[in-house]
């Protein structure tokens, strides 16, 4: 059953751009979809561990860095690399909200059909708190949820609701093989465990908060994935552990922070085209 939910949610978006592109997508295909869309967004967050999604036959994939509620930098961001919202994908890594200025611009990014993000800690952290049960060791104000303050109780919730559907990982097919999309760590040496096992909490706090394999500098690769996305480790410029890449360059922070848009099936940042601006880095990281 969830196998068939994640596939059937996971080809919303395409089946919205091939309405577009054969202009039939009529003001009722957009509410049956629509209603499709949010009938799958509701599935209880424990159905949620693991989105999968098939090649882009379109245009690019792209994964994006940890946001932290500067939409308008990261929209700047993708302008720069000629971004197409008809035919590319954006996939992000979490932490969607907290630290920057647009947290509370969270849901009109969730409801654009080409933009697909998994579960990170500051997303664990803004649904505590709205829920009142906010992480006992963690002063989720001190790390940037003082914003959540400015929203009544309602919008509270219906972020948090949002937040808590996210899924833990994302798979993205490519030419050469599945990506994953995990927001900290993983807590397995297979892809495919995370596929036929349902997560402990331990586990799940792992792809959450863990910064272990970065902090170890761990070569083990995860097998029977090409690669694993990670962000949530702030660094200055990409890094390669085995066959994890971290990519969380700071894109929320003052310069020289920069988001980097990773192409997912060429594994290598993209480099801006409509701007001499650098937003990411440039430099290859080949992992075929």
């Amino acid at each position: 059953m969830y196998g068939i939910t994640a596939v059937i949610y996971a080809d919303i978006s395409v089946l919205k751009i091939v309405l577009r592109v054969t202009k039939n997508f009529s003001s009722y295909s957009m509410y049956i979809l629509r209603m499709v869309d949010l009938l799958f967004r509701a599935l209880p967050t424990s159905s949620r561990q693991l989105v999968q999604f098939r090649a882009n036959r379109l245009g690019r994939d792209i994964a994006v860095g940890d946001i932290h509620g500067c939409f308008s930098a990261l929209q700047t961001a993708l302008q720069a690399i000629d971004f197409d919202p008809i035919r590319d994908r954006l996939f992000s890594v979490g932490d969607l909200v907290d630290r920057g200025p647009e947290s509370h611009r969270v849901l009109e990014w969730l409801d654009k059909p080409w933009f697909h993000a998994v579960c990170g800690n500051h997303e664990q952290m803004v649904f505590c708190t709205a829920s009142g049960n906010p992480l006992p060791d963690v002063d989720h104000m001190k790390h940037g949820g003082d914003w959540l303050l400015t929203l009544t109780a309602r919008e509270r919730g219906v972020i948090a609701e949002r937040l808590a559907a996210l899924p833990v990982a994302i798979e993205v097919e490519t030419h050469q093989g599945p990506v994953g999309l995990v927001h900290a760590g993983y807590p397995f040496e297979d892809w495919h465990d995370i596929r036929n096992f349902h997560m402990t909490e331990s586990a799940i706090d792992c792809c959450l908060w863990s910064r272990d394999r970065h902090v170890r500098r761990s070569e083990q690769p995860v097998a029977n994935v090409r690669a694993l996305i990670h962000g949530h480790t702030t660094i200055d410029r990409v890094e390669r552990l085995g066959n994890v890449i971290f990519i969380d360059t700071g894109g929320w922070r003052r310069a020289p922070g920069h988001f980097t848009l990773l192409d997912l099936h060429t594994l290598h940042p993209i480099a801006p085209q409509s701007s001499g601006r650098m937003l990411q880095e440039t430099q290859a990281v080949a992992m075929n």
